[in-house]
This record gives structure tokens, C-alpha cells and sequence, in this order.
């Protein structure tokens, strides 16, 4: 990633306030040149005369436009300011500079320095739009009983043997437990939708969020030397620390061990990959051909064949972008942007033609209807049709 494209991806995380410190440094440091100042605003306003997305596309205004967005980033003292946290005055440039970047973070994957071509024309629109996912699953008890969760009321919802099963109002699922558990093992399972996410809180008070078209299974009280749970799909852990009984995902092929952490693995069958990735404390992979120690900021990889890769240096922020609301990319091709695509909106996708949209790299939240993501990765080389419930991506 070259400077210019690095400083609008770190803008995007900036604004969202998602940067990590070391992106911070980074950002202030390319920040305080004036190198790309004038790139930038030609850019801007091309993009903004081919969207729309300003009453005017004057230079003079996109530059006031990028001063105001330079400025809070060049806080002297702490974290950069919030550029939602702007006065009033200057909250409409500010957004309308947010969505700029966001446009840029992604055009300028396949727009060279010195061409001239023109910006590829958003669609109008979507007569047909979709809504994004939300808060949906439906948990199935130890007797094969179901209750779909969106639409239960809040409070309890049942008994597994001395277990108390508990609905929140914020999308969550808690288990109490008694402090004389019934020795009978009982499991449940959560089962997400496609366009559904839940978070759950586990009898040990290991906290679960679990992502669209996933499912995990567990017991309603943990006993004897380790905890156990089966994951279909995706779900990032916060494991509650017991080193007496260390804390053990099953995910296909796949055991992943730890203590107390905080993980993502991403298991969907049609990726091409099993992934965890670490934030903190440290996670054991095992398989029939090898063991492998992960330690904070790596990615243990699982292909096909059953060999484990280790990637340094991962980019956890991008792995763990579905909890914290967010669409992230980095160098991503139009396939693995579209599964995510599906999943959160219910969707199937076909491909026709010979597409070439490079890669992408951005953040677009998630609570955005499905015409809006559309307006930004159709500045790349890509063109989207809704038919129903299919999206039928074109060059």
C-alpha cells in the first residue's frame, strides 16, 4: 500500500475510531506533510462532481473540506479528536468529508497517478433496496425445543436443569447458573441466519459474539476438567480466565485451546481457510498433523489439505471489524467482499462477465442499506444488479 492510499485508509479508521496507536503515529506522521495535499483535493473533487455528493464540486470548498478533516487528526495532546464530535458548524463538511474517503479508500485501489480516466457512475437508487442484518437467531434447548430469539420477549426463557436461560434487550443471551449444578450434561445451541448476529454470555462468563449463518454449541453448565464448544461459521471470544480448566473451540478439522483470551475464528465453509486470529493472550492450534502457538497480532491459517500457516503480523482490526459494526477490507478481491455481502444481507450472489475490480481496501458500516455499499465499491471496476433476493455483479 503506497502512502497515498495508506493515508486515506488510516483517515477511514481515524473517523470511525477503530485506529489502533501505532495507526495513529502513522497517520500524524503523513499528515504533516503537504505532499499529497493537492492530489487528495483533485480527487475529492472528482469524486464529488461524478456523485453527487456535494451541491457543488468547487475546489475551493473541497479544500476547506480537507482542512477540517487534517485538523483534528493533528491533536497535539491524546488520541486524535472524533471528527463527529466537530462543532456544529462544521459538522456537514465533516461528513461529507467522511464520505469522500470512504469513496477515495476505494477508487484509489485502481486509479493510477498520472491517468485520467473517469470515475465509473454510481447506479440511482435501488427500487427494490435491502435492509442490513441485525440481532436474529434462534436457540435450541437440550430437548430439541427451539425459541427464535428476535421475537421472544426479554427475561427468562428457560430452565436447563439448574441453569437459568436469560434474554436482555440489547441482543444478548445469558446463562446463571446455581452453584450446585446438576451433574446431567445438557447442551444448547445458538444458531444465527443468514442476516442475523447474537451475542451470548456463556455459563463461565465467557462472552460470544456470533457472526451471520454461524452456530455454537455448548453446555448450559461447565463441569470436570476442560470447557468445551462446537463453532460452525464465525464468532469472536472473550474467554473468562480459569487456568483449572482450560477452554477448548472445536471448528471442523480444527481444536483451538486457550486459557482466557480474546480470538476470532472464521470457519465458513466457503472460504478458503480457517482462520484465527489473536488480539490477546495466547491460543494453541491442533490437528492431526501439527501443533501450532499463536501469539497476539498473528492469524493461524487451516487450508483444505490440513496444513496450519501462521501469518505475522495479521491485521486484527480487519478480522474483527463484523463485531465492532463494520464491512473492512484489506487488498480483498470482489469474491471474498461479496460473501460477506451475502451473509449480512440474506442475498445470493451470481457473477456474469469478466470483472476485473482489482482489490479493495476500506471500511463501510454495516448498518447501511445494500444500494449504499453499492455506491462505494462502484467506484472500482464493478457494477451490481438487484434482482429479488440476488445481487448479479457485472463489469
Amino acid at each position: 500500500m503506497n502512502d497515498l492510499k495508506k493515508m486515506i485508509y488510516l483517515l477511514r479508521q481515524h473517523a470511525d475510531d477503530i485506529a489502533t496507536d501505532a495507526e495513529l503515529e502513522q497517520l500524524e506522521t503523513l499528515l504533516k506533510t503537504t505532499e499529497y495535499d493537492e492530489t487528495i483535493i483533485s480527487l475529492l473533487t472528482e469524486v464529488a462532481r461524478e456523485t453527487e455528493s456535494l451541491p457543488s464540486g468547487d475546489e475551493e470548498r473541497l479544500r476547506v473540506i480537507w482542512e477540517k478533516i487534517k485538523q483534528p487528526a493533528l491533536a497535539s495532546t491524546g488520541k486524535p479528536g472524533k471528527l463527529r464530535q466537530l462543532g456544529n458548524k462544521t459538522w456537514w463538511w465533516a461528513a461529507a468529508g467522511l464520505l469522500l474517503i470512504s469513496s477515495l479508500t476505494f477508487l484509489l485501489i485502481n486509479q493510477k497517478k498520472d491517468s485520467g480516466q473517469a470515475i465509473t457512475k454510481v447506479h440511482e437508487q435501488l427500487k427494490n433496496d435491502l435492509a442490513p442484518g441485525g440481532n436474529k437467531a434462534v436457540l435450541t434447548l437440550s430437548d430439541g425445543s427451539s425459541i427464535v430469539l428476535d421475537s421472544v420477549q426479554n427475561g427468562t426463557l428457560a430452565l436447563q436443569g439448574n441453569t437459568e436461560i436469560l434474554k436482555s434487550g440489547n441482543g444478548q443471551l445469558a446463562y446463571n447458573s446455581s452453584k450446585s449444578p446438576t451433574t446431567e450434561m445438557l447442551y444448547n445451541t445458538l444458531t444465527t441466519p443468514t442476516g442475523g448476529q447474537y451475542k451470548l454470555v456463556l455459563p463461565d462468563g465467557t462472552t460470544v459474539w456470533l457472526n451471520a449463518a454461524s452456530s455454537i454449541r455448548y453446555p448450559t453448565a461447565f463441569t470436570g476438567a476442560e470447557r468445551n464448544v462446537t463453532l460452525t461459521g464465525e464468532a469472536y471470544f472473550e474467554v473468562a480466565k480459569n487456568a483449572a480448566m482450560p477452554f477448548k473451540v472445536a471448528v471442523n478439522e480444527l481444536d483451538v485451546e486457550v486459557l482466557g483470551t480474546h480470538f476470532n475464528i472464521n470457519a465458513y465453509g466457503d472460504e478458503p481457510d480457517i482462520k484465527t486470529t489473536l488480539l490477546e493472550g495466547s491460543v494453541k492450534l491442533s490437528n492431526n498433523n501439527a501443533n501450532r502457538l499463536l501469539q497476539p497480532g498473528q492469524q493461524g491459517r487451516l487450508n483444505k489439505s490440513g496444513a496450519i500457516a501462521i501469518v505475522e503480523n495479521a491485521n486484527t482490526e480487519e478480522a474483527v471489524a463484523w463485531k465492532n459494526g463494520l464491512f473492512q477490507f484489506d487488498d480483498a478481491d470482489i469474491k471474498t467482499v461479496m460473501r460477506q455481502i451475502a451473509r449480512w444481507y440474506d442475498v445470493e450472489v451470481e457473477f456474469k462477465g469478466n470483472i476485473n475490480a482489482g482489490k479493495f481496501v476500506g471500511a463501510i458500516p454495516r448498518n447501511s442499506n445494500v444500494s449504499e455499499v453499492f455506491k462505494i465499491l462502484e467506484l472500482s471496476n464493478v457494477h451490481f444488479k438487484l434482482d429479488g433476493k440476488k445481487i448479479i455483479v457485472l463489469p
